[in-house]
């Protein structure tokens, strides 16, 4: 069985929309390019594990087109991604000369658990807000892997919309960055514990 692992920028406020300056600025978001200024080698170290780890890769549509003008020109950089199969959520796309990919289209939720089930390597979500929605929403991540920065942005894409279901999560990684980035791994970890004070 392969685990979905969501990899995230996050302000402190929960904006995803736009870390990078070229990034997505619909619904008139002002503040793209809010991640590369808190950028060290502490943030890159762990951003270079994270794109070392074996996985194939599953993606929204805007992110996958965002990824495939770029990453075929730094195969340098990530060389890992090159020969990953991408999964693309789209039901507007089927075809891409960044091979090898895989389209899924209709109901997205159920192909992803059918596809969860399958053997393989886990599954790392970059980015994909509206991806990710749909992921919580059908209680599909097994991991959130996040790099939060220390900046609020108020408005913009949020990580935790409002299809988003109670569960627990437990800590497997962390660390804090000079530069104030928190990064931590959540692994799923069943129902929300209740207890008393």
């Amino acid at each position: 069985m392969r685990k979905i692992n969501v990899l995230e920028f996050v302000t402190l406020d929960g904006v995803i929309q736009s870390p990078g300056p070229k990034d997505d600025t619909s619904g008139g978001f002002e503040y793209g390019g809010w991640q590369p200024p808190h950028r060290d080698a502490a943030s890159g170290s762990a951003m270079m594990k994270q794109m070392k780890a074996p996985a194939d890769v599953l993606l929204g549509r805007k992110t996958f087109e965002g990824f495939a003008k770029f990453w075929p020109l730094h195969a340098d950089i990530w060389p890992e991604v090159q020969t990953a199969t991408k999964y693309v959520a789209s039901n507007t796309i089927t075809s891409s000369d960044w091979k090898p990919n895989v389209f899924l289209s209709g109901d997205i939720a159920k192909k992803i658990a059918e596809l969860k089930k399958e053997e393989g390597p886990n599954l790392h979500v970059w980015g994909s807000a509206n991806l990710v929605q749909t992921l919580l929403k059908h209680d599909l991540v097994d991991a959130l892997w996040l790099k939060i920065f220390p900046v609020t942005l108020a408005g913009g894409k949020k990580l935790f919309g409002e299809g988003t279901i109670p569960a627990a999560f437990k800590v497997t990684e962390s660390a804090v960055t000079p530069k104030g980035v928190i990064i931590i791994n959540y692994e799923r970890a069943g129902a929300v514990p209740i207890g008393g004070m």
